[in-house]
């Protein structure tokens, strides 16, 4: 009979020793069945995504090589003449001109307001839930209803705007707000401000609500102040949202459309139109398919190759996971 010491001894041992792993499970082959389940759901969407993007897109390319009117055979091939004809245009490089002038105002303008609010609405108010919805409320309209609404506001002599400009003594701007190629691009970017601002408020609110608050109360009890919380601790971890933020201000900027050419159609003599606009122009007004389809091509690559070099080169370290570095680069 084994001694108390002696089995107290094994039962350490076997303690100690810890347990065989399992054996690997070896994954079975993907049964025929498994290969159907997932072209059934992946065929649909290749087809629309090769119908509706892919398709148009090589089209695009095709006709912007031909002189076009939209109807009939293509047989008047004209190379890169289109191309020539667009790059030599100075209306066409107005466009590209005020679509950097949205671009440079709205990540100057816009992104710093739609930041400053979301802080503001980050604290402890009374009511922050309201301020929330209504400061978000216009992103949910259409492009189409908030162009209709402003343009009522911006009538010359009947609208909101010249109302209030004259009771402040500004009636030297009363009748040019959309009138007036001097100031039909700063309006139409207030508009964008009040449409578009809430959508980047509400991404900057969800960055600031996930940065731990555990951070914030170690610099404070460190002796940093507000300002230097959020220089130091906030706007560096809030850097992944904004970059997203500043990707899809871009974006839009450069493909702007509805909600100018509802406002102005481009107007007035070509002051605000925009790269979009000017494709619907020669596409649906003038028939000059080819022309626009040119443009079309141009307004991709735009898109694709910033987009590209932003994820690339910008959300490179957002994209593999990294944890922001100090000063949000």
């Amino acid at each position: 009979m084994p001694s108390a010491e002696t089995t107290l001894t094994k039962e350490r041992t076997d303690r100690a020793v810890p347990p065989h792993p399992p054996a690997p499970v070896r994954s079975r082959p993907r049964a025929w069945g498994d290969w159907a389940s997932v072209a059934w759901f992946l065929v649909p969407a290749l087809v629309l995504f090769l119908v509706f993007v892919l398709a148009p897109i090589v089209v695009a390319v095709y006709t912007g090589f031909f002189k076009w009117g939209g109807i009939g055979p293509l047989d008047d091939f004209v190379g890169f003449a289109n191309y020539t004809k667009l790059f030599g245009d100075p209306v066409f490089l107005g466009d590209l001109g005020r679509g950097l002038y949205l671009i440079v105002l709205s990540i100057t303008v816009q992104l710093p307001f739609a930041l400053f609010t979301a802080v503001l609405l980050n604290q402890r108010l009374r009511g922050r839930a309201v301020y929330r919805m209504l400061f978000f409320a216009p992103y949910i309209l259409s492009e189409v209803v908030t162009a209709v609404l402003f343009t009522m506001i911006f009538l010359p002599g009947t609208g909101m705007a010249d109302h209030l400009v004259g009771l402040v003594g500004l009636e030297g701007l009363q009748g040019k707000w959309l009138a007036d190629p001097s100031t039909v691009m700063p309006t139409l970017f207030v508009v964008m401000i009040w449409k578009y601002f809430g959508f980047h408020m509400m991404l900057f609110l969800a960055g600031l609500q996930s940065i731990p608050s555990e951070i914030l109360e170690a610099a404070a009890i460190d002796g940093a102040g507000a300002w230097q919380r959020f220089r130091h601790v906030t706007l560096p971890l809030l850097g992944p949202t904004i970059r997203i933020s500043v990707f899809l201000s871009i974006i839009g900027s450069i493909q702007l459309f509805d909600l100018v050419w509802v406002m102005t159609a481009g107007g007035p003599n070509h002051s605000s139109e925009t790269m979009a606009i000017a494709m619907f122009q020669f596409g649906f007004k003038r028939y000059q398919v080819g022309y626009a389809s040119a443009i079309s091509v141009v307004l991709f690559m735009i898109s694709l190759v910033f987009s590209l070099f932003y994820q690339r080169y910008v959300l490179r370290r957002d994209l593999s996971g990294a944890v922001t570095a100090g000063g949000g680069r």
